[in-house]
């Protein structure tokens, strides 16, 4: 998610998830904070992968309990990422939203535009070194969290097959397919994961406010779901929850003022029922809903000009995925 906000723009949300000690993980088995294990029986290359913002650590709270407990696949390989570890070592839970990266968004590095060009970041430099074990994988599942309050979703790039994979982990029931940021590519979007006849696929959940227990939880799911759903490991069916919900993405909603404002206070998840409902004043431009049940993603209520704002999406009917 962006923290579409300067620091002292935004309220405080307690840290209530335990920072985990990564110390003992960050050497990894294949390369600085990146572990690798591979099973006697085939199997697709499943990678899981946290840090990709500092600050959003719920995602490797489980993977280093997952390595803690021994956690080894049955089919395939597993690949357990920590990707941008040196801005999650300057998390301070009394300033917690600082940490989110060194010198750039991680999350908008991944073209091969700009990870084959000249430029140089922190974040460029371990995009590079991260890409060969990502661009390896059948699999993919990139943990998030998000800083304002909201239902969980699962995002995809626009190809179908990851809709559909969405769908088929049903933790969490949202899945919403979004053609990603202006401002740069997103893991998820790389070449090998977006192209529509191909068969790799990539899924990112955004797990619920950052440093709540429900956060933790919802990755968990996910992730496990994901392992049973690749043959990784073989576990018991979860019980019966709600049928998931698929969405495409209409509109992106940046704001081009300093004085962006929603009407109301929206949460993450809304659905407005009518179309033409106003949603936002941005300077003096109204913000509308472009269609009936326009379901609202991560509405961020403090947002700068030149940020997202909102994401405005439809829901899918079976025959369109």
């Amino acid at each position: 998610m962006s923290e579409a906000a300067a620091p002292d723009f935004l309220p405080h949300f307690p840290v209530q998830l335990p920072v985990p000690d990564l110390r003992p993980w960050l050497r990894g088995n294949l390369m600085e904070g990146v572990w690798s294990f591979t099973a006697a029986a085939p199997g697709p290359h499943v990678v899981l992968v946290s840090l990709i913002h500092g600050n959003e650590f719920a995602g490797a709270l489980l993977l280093s309990r997952w390595l803690e407990q021994g956690l080894r696949p049955l089919r395939g390989r597993l690949t357990l990422v920590f990707a941008n570890f040196a801005a999650f070592a300057r998390f301070n839970p009394a300033d917690p939203t600082l940490s989110r990266f060194l010198d750039e968004d991680m999350n908008r590095v991944w073209s091969d535009r700009v990870l084959q060009g000249h430029r140089r970041s922190r974040e460029l430099d371990r995009a590079r070194e991260l890409c060969p074990v990502l661009d390896s994988a059948d699999l993919l599942l990139d943990l998030h969290s998000m800083l304002w309050p909201s239902d969980p979703l699962i995002i995809t790039g626009t190809p179908h097959h990851a809709l559909r994979m969405g769908a088929r982990l049903g933790i969490p029931p949202l899945v919403v397919a979004d053609e990603g940021h202006s401002t740069g590519l997103r893991l998820i979007d790389r070449p090998g994961f977006a192209d529509p006849a191909g068969n790799r696929t990539a899924l990112l959940v955004e797990g619920g406010q950052h440093w709540a227990p429900a956060t933790l939880e919802t990755l968990e799911g996910c992730a496990t779901a994901l392992l049973r759903e690749s043959g990784c490991l073989d576990l018991p069916p979860p019980p019966l929850a709600a049928p998931p919900r698929l969405a495409q993405v209409t509109r992106t909603v940046v704001a081009r003022t300093h004085g962006f404002a929603f009407v109301q206070p929206f949460r993450g998840g809304t659905v407005v029922p009518v179309r033409n409902t106003l949603l936002a004043l941005d300077g003096e431009t109204e913000i509308r809903t472009p269609h009936d049940d326009c379901l609202l993603v991560m509405p961020s209520p403090r947002t700068m000009r030149g940020h997202t704002a909102v994401r405005l999406a439809r829901f899918l009917s079976p025959g369109e995925i």
